[in-house]
């Protein structure tokens, strides 16, 4: 173990941090004493709302365009396109929609920045290079055929379980955004669109309505490409082909799965995607703007909004539960009256948000388990996720150690049978529900996004093993925490780094698995453990923070890149060389200085990094809320163990 003798961490100092950052995270709480921080994508779903609007006529807002169109301009990148994540590359789709809503908006396509974007495009092979969800888009607009869009007929909605192709059988976020989406592609509705705003001007080919599928996507095998292929072409023929009566059946089938799941303001899914085409159906469907579905599905998007003084931009859900939970941890850990009563206070208001009386679509592969979880947003109840319930769990568990109370007793438990009810053959957690393992389906042509299912990941399994570890689960006592721990034991790479689908990327997913492997008691001088410390000491920059971009998601990936650090993910690797029993090594030594020294004078830290995860190489979130609770809980833990004889993390996370 190295130990630099030349730095001389100051006491005062640390605790000064601490102090001014735990009182700067409390100052930001909600009047009922939660946490909710912007959660901020790419281009595209500002992009899409502006679109929405003009698609269903609304009248124009001009005030609220004119502040989208600056948020817009100003995220336009170097490369004079827009990328998916903070100093990303350029991206079509984000490029295509960005432009043809700033043109919707009213600027001149011989405006300089209009300019750029096109001959950006246009060198990279045009608009028709654009992903599926895009294409569909512009056949909504009338720019391209639907001949451009893969066929999903309604009738999927009547498949049984053990067709190929099934609604249990994709992910939570694909089921709720396709299954709307599949009475627009049997509608093929056509935009309002009362500008006559329209993109040829994009594109390289001449004929537009001449344009067809996409080819493959790169992580879509060939055999499997040309199989569906085939199945598009045969269902092309066949479409006009299908009885009326069955169509019928399917149709309804689709609108009462929608309407069942609509979640009231927090909308089909809570995830804008689902919400919009919720909108689109009923309007298709000639449900006027004031029947109960289509206007609670039509006011579920306008929460999305953050509108500030000058820029206005639309976010793809929002994260109160998760910032909430999160953000006690961290509270609880900085310690101190206030941040008891504060953290208490979130808790008790977490209790009531657990999803006990609904079955979601999760029971269709455990059938019996009993509701338990918690979800991302403020209400999700037919989708809870396990990442969320896990660290909500661990939260009340931390706080029940401390005052003794039986408060959360319950709510431990269920969310605890839960969790154990939802864990995946191969030993793994997913985020949503268990053994959606069909990874053929990515192969779709309507796939080419490659996030159609929710399969297990290291780090939700890490997390779920950390709360078993946590409440008191042995890898003797508990063959659902064994079997945890050897699929993370499975899945750690050559490098010693773990995966991170959640949160960019292997620091976030190696930080996830160490904290768990500590709690679920596997030692230190384990090599499993070891292997994955050398290696984020070895990714250290040399101003001592960690930096990771979304670019670690390609698929030729083969191994670290250097990027420059960022406090989240610089909080993370110091927190998992903690759990790693590293509290004095030189590395983490560094990591909390830097983090002391990036700290700004209101106390948090400022961030542009996009850590969030949301689809590998598709889209990429920023948590603003990362850059407040982690650094403070890298610190406070630091402290902490510094102050102790043991140096060993005593809780989950």
């Amino acid at each position: 173990m190295m130990v630099d003798t030349h730095i001389k961490d100051s006491r005062a100092v640390l605790d000064a941090g601490i102090a001014s950052a735990r009182d700067a995270l409390l100052k930001r709480r909600q009047s009922d004493g939660h946490w909710v921080f912007e959660l901020e994508a790419d281009a595209t779903i500002p992009s899409e709302y502006v679109l929405l609007r003009h698609y269903l006529g609304e009248p124009i807002d001009s005030v609220l365009e004119a502040k989208i169109g600056n948020y817009l301009r100003r995220i336009q990148a170097d490369h004079d396109g827009w990328a998916l994540f903070h100093g990303g590359d350029f991206d079509m789709s984000a490029t295509v929609k960005a432009y043809f809503a700033l043109k919707m908006i009213g600027d001149s396509i011989d405006a300089p920045h209009m300019v750029r974007a096109r001959k950006a495009v246009l060198a990279r092979g045009g608009a028709s290079k654009s992903n599926v969800f895009t294409r569909i888009l512009l056949a909504q607009y009338g720019v391209l055929s639907w001949r451009a869009v893969p066929v999903m007929p309604v009738e999927i909605m009547l498949l049984p379980r053990w067709f190929p192709f099934h609604l249990t059988k994709i992910s939570y976020w694909a089921r709720t955004v396709i299954v709307p989406l599949l009475v627009l592609m049997l509608m093929k509705p056509r935009a309002r669109n009362a500008l006559g705003i329209s993109i040829p001007e994009l594109f390289v080919e001449k004929d537009l309505q001449a344009i067809g599928l996409a080819p493959k996507a790169p992580h879509q095998k060939t055999s499997w490409f040309v199989f569906f292929d085939i199945v598009d072409k045969v269902l092309r023929v066949a479409d006009p082909l299908f009885p009326k009566g069955m169509r019928k059946r399917a149709l309804d089938k689709a609108v009462t799965f929608t309407t069942e799941r609509l979640n009231g303001e927090d909308g089909l899914g809570a995830i804008y995607p689902a919400m919009a085409n919720s909108v689109m159906m009923y309007d298709v469907l000639g449900y006027a703007e004031d029947h109960p579905s289509r206007a609670i599905a039509r006011k579920s998007i306008e929460k999305l909004l953050v509108v500030k003084d000058d820029e206005a931009y639309c976010q793809p859900c929002v994260s109160p539960i998760w910032d909430t939970a999160l953000a006690s941890h961290a509270v609880l850990e900085a310690g101190g009256d206030e941040a008891r009563v504060a953290a208490k206070t979130a808790l008790d208001w977490l209790k009531p948000m657990q999803v006990l009386d609904v079955e979601g679509d999760w029971i269709e592969k455990r059938p019996g388990v009993r509701p338990g979880g918690w979800a991302f947003q403020y209400a999700n109840p037919h989708y809870p996720d396990l990442d969320d319930t896990a660290v909500v769990v661990m939260a009340m568990d931390r706080e029940r150690r401390l005052d003794g109370s039986k408060a959360y007793d319950e709510a431990i438990a269920r969310g605890r049978e839960w969790l154990l009810g939802l864990q995946s053959k191969d030993g793994g957690w997913a985020a949503f529900d268990a053994d959606n393992l069909e990874y053929y389906l990515n192969n779709i042509p309507f796939a080419d996004h490659g996030a159609l299912l929710d399969p297990p990941t290291d780090d939700v399994t890490a997390r779920c093993v950390s709360m078993l570890a946590q409440l008191g689960d042995t890898q003797d006592s508990s063959p659902a925490l064994r079997a945890g721990v050897e699929y993370l034991r499975r899945t750690q790479l050559a490098d010693g780094s773990w995966f991170g689908r959640w949160g960019v990327n292997y620091i976030y997913g190696t930080w996830s698995v160490l904290c768990a492997l500590n709690a679920a008691g596997v030692a230190h001088d384990d090599p499993m453990i070891r292997k994955a410390a050398d290696w984020l000491i070895s990714i250290q920059n040399t101003d001592g923070g960690w930096g990771e971009d979304g670019n670690s998601y390609k698929l030729d990936y083969r191994g670290y890149e250097r990027s420059s650090s960022v406090v989240s993910q610089t909080a993370w690797a110091t927190l998992a060389l903690m759990a790693a029993g590293e509290v004095d090594h030189l590395a983490t030594r560094r990591g909390i200085r830097y983090l002391l020294q990036t700290q700004a004078s209101h106390g948090l830290w400022d961030e542009q990094a996009y850590t969030g995860g949301g689809f590998p190489r598709v889209f990429y979130l920023r948590y603003h809320g990362y850059s407040k609770f982690f650094p403070l809980w890298a610190l406070a833990r630091y402290r902490n163990l510094r102050d102790s004889n043991s140096r060993h993390v005593g809780v989950g996370m």
